[in-house]
């Protein structure tokens, strides 16, 4: 006689995304370094508080890599870093990631 199969109901219940709550990001501790700090500081300084990619003012500015650290960039040397705003440093990371991403997962 064939063993019968039996249905069980559902082990793991859903979670309700109304109230799931995902964990808070976490700063890499480079950039919470004296060492990078102080190199912000210096190149605001120099520089100016604006997005030297569309030039905008009266935002927060972010120091980026122009070569990523994940791709061998150098992480204090004032020539590889350039200050942004929110929207440019977005739009940079993200090309920066798909190209790297790309890369990876040809052939």
């Amino acid at each position: 006689m064939p063993a019968r199969l039996r249905c069980v109901g559902a082990l793991v219940r859903s979670i309700d995304t109304r109230i799931a709550v995902p964990p808070p990001k976490r700063a890499d501790a480079f950039y919470l370094s004296k060492p990078w700090r102080d190199l912000m500081r210096r190149l605001i300084e120099k520089r100016g508080r604006s997005c030297e990619k569309c030039g905008r003012t009266g935002t927060r500015l972010f120091g980026d890599h122009v070569h990523e650290l994940k791709d061998g960039g150098a992480p204090l040397d004032p020539s590889n870093v350039q200050l942004l705003c929110g929207s440019c440093h977005t739009t940079k990371t993200a090309r920066a990631r798909a190209i790297r991403t790309a890369i990876v997962e040809r052939p």
